[in-house]
């Protein structure tokens, strides 16, 4: 064995000399952490009302390097996927929505150019044109980056009454079908 140990070279930084070893290690010593944050919003006054039945109309954008990236519907074939400053969709977006909250779902080890090139790769499965009310929305998008980004699904909650007119064909029929796809 000690043959083997004799032609292993000797590192510098393994001498005592910590400056040779500043390439090696991470900046800080430590492996960079990013915040995933969800930003949630409510769509309407009626979430005052059927939040404590557990169901609710809300809207989510994945905040991560200081940008929010959301999902939204349009009529054309191109990303449906926008940034915005974080928890500002009701300036951004109308009315409508009213920041509700932020949950923190955990961390990312990926480069802020990294989670770019995963937005822009989600664009072809997250187009404008591909955008349901029920079946592929925005909490849809923040889902699938949420679990890309730091490996954890967003709360049930969110999204619960979606999916609840998506499996009662009735209730989705009561919509108007402006409200489930775009233009």
């Amino acid at each position: 064995m000690s043959m083997f140990f004799n032609r292993v070279p000797l590192f510098s930084c393994f001498s005592g000399n910590s400056e040779s070893c500043e390439e090696l290690l991470p900046l800080n010593g430590a492996v960079r952490k990013e915040p995933v944050i969800l930003n949630v919003y409510d769509l309407f006054t009626i979430n005052e009302y059927v939040t404590p039945l557990g169901l609710g109309i809300f809207h989510t954008g994945i905040q991560v390097y200081g940008t929010e990236y959301t999902f939204g519907g349009h009529s054309l074939s191109n990303t449906g996927i926008f940034e915005l400053p974080p928890r500002s969709a009701q300036q951004e977006l109308g009315q409508n929505f009213h920041y509700r909250e932020s949950i923190h779902l955990g961390h990312t080890h990926l480069s802020r150019d990294e989670v770019r090139r995963i937005v822009d790769q989600l664009g072809w499965q997250f187009s404008g044109n591909s955008y349901h009310l029920t079946s592929h929305n925005c909490n849809h998008f923040s889902d699938a980056m949420s679990r890309i980004l730091c490996g954890r699904q967003i709360p049930g909650w969110i999204n619960r009454l979606a999916h609840f007119v998506g499996c009662v064909p009735f209730l989705e029929r009561c919509l108007p079908p402006d409200w489930l796809t775009p233009m």
